[in-house]
């Protein structure tokens, strides 16, 4: 039986990546939450796309297996006939060797999709074809914190219904673009994420979503000024995407981000944190360690662009 591990505040002392002790399931009678996260969090992007073909089920096994990320992010859409898969476009031409667009196609034509095996991924894939939401969460439902990103809006009731269903409301973000999706999902219980890009963070006041986001989803690019007012809104969680190199994390991290969402998160583990990065995460560290010992999530400082 595989047992998965429970992640903790004193663990990412380390500062070389992901790490954790031994704490199997079996053993808190419940579901990988949330709250077992670390102060400084790394989410594969789409299981990792630069080192595992994205939003495959191969390829979240392999970022599950390889244990380099607390977080696994995969998309969702939705077919005609309602049910829910994993893709990111809205077509089918750039990831399988089919044509067209994903809400086409019905369960049953589904079936017979596969995915192209990427170019410059490293190791042998095979074709596949791509997985359902049902079947992700059932695979790693509870035994990873998950991260779902709803391409279809309308989709948000669905999903909620499925994550309930499951007993995995603690356990699965799940992210948008829209500040409205992002309040559906916090209205319907469910960690709310929700992602802007570099543009939209010039003129955001974040502030305005604290009450209802649970994590702010920015841009690496977006200027210091905009990751500082991110970090100061208030918002309990501020991660940024899509981190590829360690010198993005480590910029990010000093800025006061607590986590990043990355296409290598194998890269990013083996590569040690450095300078300012490396005593921001210390600091977060810190204050999670003294906001478990109060009984409650601790949240980032304000910091300074300077």
């Amino acid at each position: 039986m595989v047992t998965r591990t429970v992640l903790s505040a004193v663990s990412a002392l380390a500062l070389t990546g992901p790490t954790a002790f031994l704490a199997p399931l079996e053993w808190g009678g419940g579901p990988l939450t949330v709250d077992a996260l670390p102060p400084v969090v790394y989410t594969a992007h789409r299981g990792g796309a630069l080192e595992v073909p994205e939003n495959s089920m191969s390829g979240l096994v392999a970022a599950f297996e390889r244990g380099t990320a607390q977080v696994i992010d995969f998309d969702t859409r939705i077919l005609r006939d309602g049910t829910m898969v994993v893709m990111h476009d809205a077509t089918l031409d750039r990831t399988t060797y089919s044509t067209g667009p994903v809400r086409g196609l019905s369960r049953v034509e589904w079936q017979g999709v596969r995915l192209r095996p990427p170019r410059g991924v490293p190791g042998r894939w095979r074709p596949e074809r791509p997985p359902t939401v049902a079947e992700v969460l059932d695979r790693f439902g509870g035994r990873v914190v998950l991260m779902l990103e709803a391409k279809d809006p309308e989709s948000v009731t669905e999903l909620g219904a499925m994550i309930h269903a499951r007993g995995l409301a603690r356990s699965v973000f799940v992210n948008s673009n829209k500040p409205w999706v992002a309040e559906r999902a916090h209205r319907l219980g469910l960690l709310a994420q929700l992602w802007r890009s570099q543009r939209q963070l010039r003129s955001d006041r974040p502030e305005r979503w604290a009450s209802f986001v649970d994590v702010l989803d920015v841009d690496y690019k977006a200027r210091d000024r905009d990751l500082v007012r991110a970090v100061n809104s208030g918002i309990p969680r501020v991660w940024a995407h899509t981190v590829t190199t360690p010198r993005q994390r480590d910029r990010v991290l000093r800025l006061g981000c607590d986590g990043v969402i990355t296409d290598a998160p194998g890269l990013l583990s083996r590569t040690p944190l450095r300078g300012a990065a490396k005593t921001a995460a210390k600091g977060a560290a810190k204050s999670a360690a003294r906001g478990a010992g109060r009984g409650r999530a601790a949240v980032p400082g304000p910091v300074s662009a300077g």
